[in-house]
């Protein structure tokens, strides 16, 4: 069905797409390249929501040889009134003859009718090439679409009889310098950043991306159930990117009524949402259901063991990202996840292999857990 070709042009919308990584949040990240005669006259990436998307550079790029040219788009277009008008319309106009898909758009209200709207009109449309790879590049808004919860990510670094911390609470540092600069590129790719208010009182730790080049901040995501945060914590720092549930601000989650404190905390230009569950907890899942609605794609869980368990335990841990460094720390040591006492082998958590490389003088591994 597809050829050689297909193959190679597909290969370069795709690493177009890439280069929104960390900028189209809430928007997929999709690449386009139009083709005509074997050579590309067009090109372009969607860069940040609210502005053009990858078709619509492509074709500015192309201009009147758009006519009679291949479109290879990562991502069906849209057919529909969003912040940009849709793409099918712009393709139409220009007269591509041939529109090469990767996969199709995952939103419910609008999947398929960008194909058949460029099909009602005589254009050839080929869709699911290099599918999976799309699909992964954006994983998080297939996860948001079609499930109503962001893709949960969490990373841990620990010794490699997997342990976080000495016994003490001692933790920095596990991991060499490679393996925190790593980390560095998966907060700025993420949506939100959530941690427990365990590890904000014991770290102080701030959540934001540093040393890596980011148009944008994540939201910084707190659970504190019983709203223990103190006001000088560094994470409540004003963020440059200003105040409300923009980028770079703080959300915290909390199962309690404190009015006062609540008052003053929003004042300092956080956002509490109160979510409890029956056990005076926060309600993970509900959680992660109003990150959804916030349009949060991705999140990555920097946590201790307690929020760690809890989230593997609920079954809402996708994928692991774990950091393991050449050392043995003893098990007295604090371990990577609280999932309490197993008795049965059906109980215990199952993963599959994804990636193994060394960063530095560390491993990271990449694993998605088995649901």
């Amino acid at each position: 069905m597809f050829s050689a070709e297909d193959n190679v042009w597909m290969a370069q919308a795709l690493r177009l797409a890439v280069q929104g990584l960390t900028s189209t949040s809430p928007n997929p990240r999709v690449g386009c390249v139009l083709i005509k005669d074997e050579k590309i006259i067009g090109s372009g990436w969607h860069q940040r929501a609210g502005e053009p998307h990858a078709e619509v550079y492509a074709l500015r790029e192309a201009g009147e040889a758009a006519r009679g040219a291949t479109a290879y788009v990562t991502l069906e277009p849209c057919a529909h009134q969003g912040k940009t008008p849709p793409c099918t319309d712009a393709l139409i106009e220009a007269g591509v003859a041939r529109v090469v898909l990767a996969v199709q758009d995952p939103n419910p209200l609008v999947t398929g009718k960008g194909i058949a709207k460029l099909r009602a009109v005589g254009i050839q449309v080929e869709c699911g090439l290099m599918e999976s790879t799309s699909h992964e590049l954006n994983v998080g808004f297939f996860a948001r679409m079609t499930r109503g919860t962001p893709w949960l990510r969490s990373k841990i670094a620990m010794s490699l009889d997997g342990r976080t911390a000495l016994a003490n609470g001692v933790s920095q540092w596990i991991t060499g310098d490679a393996a925190r600069q790593d980390v560095q590129h998966w907060r700025a790719r993420s949506c939100a950043v959530l941690t427990g208010i365990n590890t904000i009182l014991a770290d102080d730790a701030q959540l934001n991306v540093r040393d890596v080049e980011t148009s944008r901040q994540p939201l910084r995501v707190v659970l504190d159930s019983q709203l223990r945060i103190h006001l000088g914590a560094r994470i409540l720092t004003p963020s440059p990117t200003g105040g409300g549930l923009g980028w770079g601000s703080v959300l915290i989650y909390t199962a309690t009524q404190q009015p006062e404190k609540i008052a003053v905390l929003e004042k300092s230009g956080a956002t509490v949402v109160a979510l409890p569950n029956q056990n005076g907890q926060v309600d993970l899942p509900a959680m992660l259901k109003d990150l959804a609605q916030r349009g949060i794609n991705e999140v990555l869980v920097e946590a201790g063991s307690i929020l760690n368990g809890a989230l593997l335990r609920a079954g809402l841990v996708d994928e692991l990202v774990l950091y393991l460094a050449p050392q043995l720390l003893g098990d007295v040591a604090r371990g990577m996840a609280s999932l309490g006492e197993l008795t049965e082998l059906d109980q215990r958590v199952e993963l599959q292999w994804q990636d193994v490389r060394q960063v530095g003088n560390d491993l990271r591994v990449l694993v998605k857990v088995k649901k």
